[in-house]
């Protein structure tokens, strides 16, 4: 048996696999609400015969959508509207599904990507920004606006009541992110969070919100839910949050009852320099987990069964996720426990599909 198809304990549950799906910006909400598209886009990923299945980054207050046609959870309305999707995917797969929740900060209210991507002003569609210091994203776009005390408590609590909703909706649990330049990581970096008061300058005051976040997270959640953080290790700009602080972050996020961390990186500055390649973001995983134990997931241009294996099985990390490779290659799971010599379980209905120089695949 390759190690890829062998269980794991993460939290309380215990996955199949180690496989993950991603969480992917579908921009095809409408007020947030869930619609068809994402009863397909969930329900074909349910039945890839990956461990788990992680719902996009979902707005935990409307200015905290990336675009207008985010998903959202922030009302007792988006908690129905999305329960009636569940119902239909989960009456086709018993897949364990997590939901990213999130809040984009100042690179919030921006159009579509196959739209142009541009900041949308009030006038068209958009609204203005918040995040813990004035400074726009990228030049000419409108600055944010600071978050102060009570805004600060409020982005807490919708948070908090976003993971409630999760609990309500039985979800196996929450992931929360703390990545890719949204809100969080930008209290997070030194680039973005200027400020002058228990919130900004040393690490310990950086870290001071987001850690914030996950407690309240953490205390709404009852422990029979998986909590997880989804972290970029580094800004990939000099100056900028590094592999160091984030260490220090894991520690702390560990210490709070976090089950794992999803490590990623970049996306704070367009000044960014990131060297791809296959791989690129495993070091960061792999350094991680072997200094604070944490479960890692390991994310980031890993596209082939041998490639995941040798992740997984040389104790880099706990789990590897997919996205756009899934997204191009919805059963890549099945093809990866064919090319690794190991056993999936489809479902019933696909079970005359099984190639005949792969038998013995499905169980």
């Amino acid at each position: 048996m390759s190690m890829l198809f062998t269980p794991v304990p993460l939290g309380p549950r215990t996955m199949q696999n180690r496989i993950v799906v991603a969480p992917m910006c579908q921009y095809s909400a409408t007020d947030g609400h869930p619609g068809a598209w994402h009863v397909m886009h969930l329900g074909h990923l349910a039945i890839s015969g990956a461990a788990m299945l992680t719902i996009e980054a979902t707005a935990v207050e409307p200015q905290g959508r990336i675009s207008p046609e985010d998903l959202g959870l922030w009302s007792e309305a988006h908690q129905v509207s999305l329960a009636r999707v569940l119902a239909q995917v989960r009456a086709c797969a018993a897949t364990p599904i997590v939901i990213q929740l999130a809040h984009a900060g100042r690179k919030a209210s921006t159009a579509k990507p196959w739209d142009g991507g541009g900041q949308l002003a009030p006038g068209q569609g958009g609204w203005v920004t918040e995040a813990p210091s004035a400074i726009p994203y990228a030049p000419g776009e409108a600055p944010p606006r600071a978050l102060d005390a009570a805004g600060l408590e409020r982005v807490t609590e919708a948070f908090a009541a976003a993971a409630r909703r999760a609990d309500a909706l039985e979800l196996a649990g929450v992931e929360v992110h703390c990545a890719h330049g949204y809100l969080l990581h930008q209290f997070l970096s030194p680039l973005s969070n200027r400020r002058d008061d228990a919130y900004g300058g040393s690490l310990e005051n950086r870290l001071r919100f987001p850690l914030g976040v996950v407690a309240a997270v953490r205390e709404a959640l009852p422990r029979n839910r998986v909590l997880g953080v989804r972290v970029s290790a580094t800004d990939w700009v000099d100056g900028g949050w590094d592999i160091g602080e984030c260490l220090e972050f894991a520690r702390r996020i560990e210490a709070l009852g976090v089950d794992y961390i999803h490590v990623s990186s970049g996306g704070l500055s367009p000044g960014q320099r990131i060297p791809v390649k296959p791989g690129y973001q495993v070091p960061f995983a792999a350094r991680i987990k072997k200094e604070t134990g944490l479960k890692t997931i390991a994310v980031g241009l890993i596209t082939e069964p041998w490639q995941a294996e040798a992740i997984v099985s040389s104790g880099q990390a706990d789990l590897v996720a997919l996205a756009r490779g899934m997204l191009y290659d919805p059963r890549w799971p099945w093809h990866a426990a064919a090319a690794l010599g190991d056993t999936v379980v489809p479902p019933p209905q696909y079970r005359r599909c099984q190639p005949r120089e792969f038998k013995g695949l499905f169980r």
